[in-house]
C-alpha cells in the first residue's frame, strides 16, 4: 500500500519539472465525462507528445502514483470524492484518422470478398467522428459506431459494439503502449490476439492504445450515410438523452437474456435515489440530474444490481468504469462475473 499523498507530491514534482505547463492541479473530470456528474483529479496532463506520455509513465513507476486514461469518459463514474492520481487524455496525442487505398481482398470460398479499404485510426478518435468520416469516404461496416460516444482506445479495451457488429468485425491490429513498461516502446498486437469477447478484451489495464487499424468495405456514400441517418434515429427513438453512460449493465445471456428486460420486468424503471434514477425510457439507462452527486449513480447501480440477482438469480456486470471509489480500483472494470449467483 503507497502513502498516496507522498506519491502525489513527489510526482507533481517530477512533471512539473518535465511537463511544465503541461501538468494541470486540481482538474475537474465531470465536464470530461457524460455523466457530468464527480468530483477533480489531484493531477491532470492533455498529452500531447510520446514523450509526455512517456514522462508520466515513468512517474508513475518512480513514485507508485494512480494513473487514469480517459477517453470521452462515456463508461466512466467518477466519485463524488474525486481522483486521487494523475488523469491523462490522449486526444491530442492520438486523434489522427489516415484513409488508405481501396483495394482487392483476396478471394474466398465461393467467390471474392468485397472491395475493402484501410483505416488507421488513434485511440483517441471519437467513435461517432470517425463513423461519419468513414460513410463520407463511400465505407462501410462502421456505421453502428455513430452512437456510441466513446474513443478507438475504449472501443477497442470493451470491444464495443451494436445494431449487429462490433470492433472485432473489423478490427485488425492495434498498437499499444504499457505504462507498466515505458522502456519498451510501443507494441503491435494482431486481433486475435486481443482477447475480444462480448463488450471485453485481454488488454492488461495499463495498456494505453495509441492507434488502431481498420478494414472497411468500400461501398456507395449515399448507402453508407443513410445507414448513419437510421442509427441516429434509432437510438433517439429508443434511447434517452441527457446525462447518463449508455447502457450500464451488460447482458447476462447475448442475445437471449436482456439487462434492461430483467430490470424493466421488476418495475424499476424511475426507480430514484437522491439525484440519480432509472431512465424511464430504457431501464439500463441511470441518469444523473444536472448538478447531481456520482455517489447517487452509484447507489442507484447497486441498488439495481441487489434486486435484480434476488429476483432472477442474475449477477449483473457493469459497464461502468468506477474511478476514485474506496472500494473499487480505478484501474479496472467491474470484478462482478456475469451468471447466475
Amino acid at each position: 500500500m503507497i502513502d498516496v499523498a507522498s506519491a502525489l507530491a513527489a510526482t507533481d514534482a517530477l512533471l512539473g519539472e518535465r511537463l511544465g505547463g503541461s501538468l494541470v492541479r486540481n482538474a475537474p473530470l465531470a465536464s470530461m465525462t457524460t455523466y457530468r456528474v464527480g468530483g477533480n483529479a489531484s493531477l491532470f496532463v492533455d498529452v500531447s507528445s510520446f514523450d509526455e506520455l512517456v514522462a508520466v509513465a515513468e512517474a508513475q513507476l518512480e513514485t507508485g502514483v494512480p494513473v487514469l486514461v480517459i477517453g470521452r469518459g462515456s463508461n466512466m463514474l467518477v466519485a463524488d470524492a474525486g481522483f486521487r492520481g494523475v488523469a491523462i487524455s490522449i486526444a491530442h496525442l492520438a486523434g489522427h484518422i489516415d484513409f488508405g487505398p481501396s483495394s482487392a481482398v483476396s478471394s474466398v470460398a465461393g467467390g471474392s470478398a468485397p472491395r475493402g479499404s484501410m483505416v488507421t485510426a488513434g485511440g483517441g478518435v471519437a467513435l461517432p467522428v470517425l463513423a461519419r468520416r468513414a460513410a463520407a469516404a463511400g465505407l462501410t461496416g462502421f456505421e453502428w459506431a455513430v452512437g456510441v460516444p466513446g474513443t478507438i482506445g475504449g472501443a477497442v479495451r470493451m470491444n464495443a459494439g451494436g445494431h449487429g457488429s462490433d470492433m472485432a468485425a473489423c478490427l485488425v491490429d492495434v498498437s499499444v503502449f504499457d505504462m507498466n513498461q515505458p522502456g519498451s516502446g510501443m507494441q503491435s498486437i494482431p486481433v486475435d490476439g486481443l482477447g475480444l469477447r462480448f463488450r471485453a478484451s485481454s488488454l492488461s489495464p495499463s495498456a494505453v492504445v495509441i492507434e488502431a487499424r481498420l478494414r472497411l468495405a468500400v461501398g456507395e456514400r449515399e448507402q453508407a450515410e443513410a445507414n448513419i441517418a437510421e442509427v441516429v434515429h434509432w437510438r433517439r427513438e429508443h434511447q434517452p438523452g441527457g446525462q447518463n453512460c449508455g447502457s450500464v449493465f451488460v447482458n447476462p445471456v447475448p442475445g437471449e437474456i436482456a439487462a434492461g428486460a430483467l430490470i424493466d420486468e421488476l418495475g424499476l424503471r424511475g426507480f430514484r435515489i437522491g439525484s440519480a434514477w432509472v431512465s424511464e425510457k430504457h431501464a439500463n439507462f441511470i441518469q444523473a440530474g444536472e448538478g447531481g452527486s456520482a455517489d447517487d449513480v452509484r447507489a442507484v447501480m447497486e441498488a439495481v444490481r441487489t434486486r435484480v440477482a434476488e429476483a432472477t438469480g442474475y449477477r449483473l456486470r457493469s459497464e461502468v468504469r468506477l474511478v476514485g471509489f474506496d472500494d473499487a480500483d480505478p484501474s479496472s472494470f467491474s470484478e462482478v462475473e456475469v451468471g447466475r449467483a
